[in-house]
């Protein structure tokens, strides 16, 4: 029964989002937040609920949801996405060193999500380390881009986003 409920707050929170529909997205946190109060010790309802904070609009009431999902050890995919929502939100948040140390471990955990890599060069921009952001946010665009200008300089530039500052004397 618990699972069939939260099956039905994570489907409205998704269509919610989609439609951008704030009565849904209510609906959801409702019902999540009724789950949340019963179960407070279930890591993926405590998740569930964070994001539809998130979705809402309500990133501040958000984290500390994220927080105890995390604490009681979330894992797999529902972890990949905690650690992007909350780092997310803490950036937004102008929390720029919880956001990078969560962000970090999402890097770290999860070297392939390139949504995890570019948050964290927004948060190394936003703490005034252009050069290391640069390189995060050129080599996913190189490593991503079909683009046959950017290939045919691929080599040139990928070279140059860990040597910005280098120039001819």
């Amino acid at each position: 029964m618990t699972r069939d409920r939260l099956a039905e707050a994570i489907r409205l929170r998704e269509e919610g989002r989609a439609k951008q529909d704030q009565v849904i997205l209510q609906e959801a946190r409702t019902l999540l937040l009724e789950l949340a109060a019963a179960y407070p010790d279930d890591a993926e309802i405590l998740f569930q609920t964070g994001v539809a904070h998130d979705n809402s609009g309500l990133g501040a009431q958000a984290v500390p949801y994220y927080i105890r999902a995390l604490e009681l050890g979330l894992s797999g995919p529902d972890l990949e996405r905690c650690l992007l929502g909350l780092g997310s939100t803490c950036r937004y948040l102008g929390n720029y060193e919880q956001a990078e140390e969560v962000l970090r471990r999402g890097v770290k955990e999860f070297p392939h999500n390139r949504a995890i890599q570019v948050l964290y060069a927004m948060v190394l921009y936003n703490t005034e380390r252009y050069k290391e952001a640069m390189e995060i946010v050129l080599t996913n665009l190189l490593e991503t881009t079909n683009d046959e200008k950017l290939q045919y300089f691929k080599q040139g530039l990928l070279y140059y986003s860990t040597n910005l500052d280098e120039r001819s004397s």
